[in-house]
């Protein structure tokens, strides 16, 4: 079976978490970049990929990378891509996206015009067709041009895997469950140990902490562009990972998983979005303010995303918020404290600076992942 390289892009400064997933999935990585993770797998990987990583918003088979300074310049070394290794004669095909950073060529709709164009001459050249019906299969292609070096992919995903399907109610400012699930990752939290989201919103933390609790693949309950790709991808690979996915599946784990809000409105949304995903049983949301949070048990973790102050009225409440949270957490001696906001003075009314933190884009927004790691357990006596 032919190995091709396949692009995970990721959350800028979380590509260290994308390169541990895709190393436990058994695949060698090629390169690790700002943003993305470049790794090797055959057609069974493009399903396996899709299907089990948890914090990559899409996979892209790449077919093609040059250096292209000028228009002419991209129009031939896209042309000379072999785009008949991918694309059917009956083939739907586009340049669905084009982003350039630091690049002379900057214009999105031209770079998407002129490599559709070149495309198009290649294919008619390979098929020895004029014109082509385009109603087959759809193969979206995806380009980055990074200082004048192009890199253009099939998006084997098509609806990003943030959207795993089970959020359909949100809060007013949601973390996407791919970043959810990275941020879960760089805690030491495991499934034996309770977690509590005192500001869970939607239930986004819960959830994506049930789900890998329970070891459930992200990407079971949903379809991807390329399953429509017999020419690439053979049916076979998507049913033996969905059929992996299943058997890894437990629900009978046992999980101390909490989500708590001020909203009610909030909490009874999070639950309807527990139950569409599957893991109610795994999970427990009640309405309760920061104030009064007092979890108990020891050894706890606590993971938040709570408001940032976007809107005027709502940063005249963060001091007092945040000054709640550290109050709290502060009672909690052995507990673990982790949280992701835009607000730049949260360690001040916290009351304490993070052992570390780490700068990520949430969107367009710059923000801060603080970590407060608390004692470790002692080891259990055999």
């Amino acid at each position: 079976m032919e190995i091709y390289e396949l692009i995970a892009p990721c959350h800028f400064g979380l590509e260290a978490v994308m390169k541990r997933e895709i190393l436990d999935l058994g695949y060698e990585i090629s390169s690790v970049e700002d943003g993305k993770v470049t790794f090797q797998g055959d057609a069974e990987a493009v399903a396996y990929s899709n299907i089990f990583l948890r914090t990559t918003e899409r996979i892209l088979l790449k077919a093609g990378e040059f250096q292209a300074e000028t228009f002419e310049e991209l129009f031939e070394k896209t042309r000379a891509i072999p785009w008949e290794k991918y694309i059917p004669k009956n083939g739907k095909f586009w340049v669905a996206k084009a982003n350039s950073i630091k690049s002379r060529l900057f214009s999105p709709s031209d770079i998407q015009s002129i490599m559709k164009k070149a495309i198009v001459e290649r294919l008619k050249e390979h098929y020895h067709m004029d014109w082509f019906p385009e109603d087959g299969p759809a193969y979206p292609i995806r380009v980055s041009i990074l200082k004048d070096r192009v890199t253009a992919g099939l998006d084997t995903t098509g609806v990003s895997l943030h959207k795993r399907g089970y959020r359909r109610l949100t809060a007013r400012a949601p973390i996407t469950e791919t970043l959810a699930a990275a941020l879960l990752m760089l805690t030491p939290w495991k499934k034996d140990r309770i977690l509590v989201d005192p500001f869970c919103g939607s239930g986004t933390f819960a959830i994506e902490a049930a789900m890998m609790a329970a070891d459930m693949a992200p990407g079971m309950r949903r379809n991807f562009q390329a399953q429509q790709w017999d020419n690439l991808i053979p049916g076979k690979c998507w049913s033996d990972a969905l059929e992996d996915a299943g058997d890894r599946l437990d629900l009978s784990v046992h999980t101390e998983i909490q989500g708590m809000d001020i909203d009610g409105e909030m909490v009874r949304t999070a639950e309807e979005n527990a139950r569409a995903a599957g893991v109610e049983r795994l999970v427990r949301f009640r309405r309760q303010p920061v104030s009064e949070l007092a979890p108990s048990g020891e050894y706890g973790f606590l993971i938040a995303n709570p408001p940032y102050g976007e809107r005027l009225e709502e940063k005249k409440a963060l001091p007092e918020l945040y000054r709640a949270l550290g109050e709290r957490f502060a009672l909690l001696d052995t507990w673990s404290l982790y949280l992701i906001t835009g607000y730049e003075d949260a360690q001040r009314y916290i009351g304490k600076q993070a052992a570390k933190n780490r700068k990520i884009y949430n969107g367009m927004l710059k923000t801060y992942f603080y970590q407060y790691p608390g004692p470790k357990p002692p080891k259990k006596q055999r």
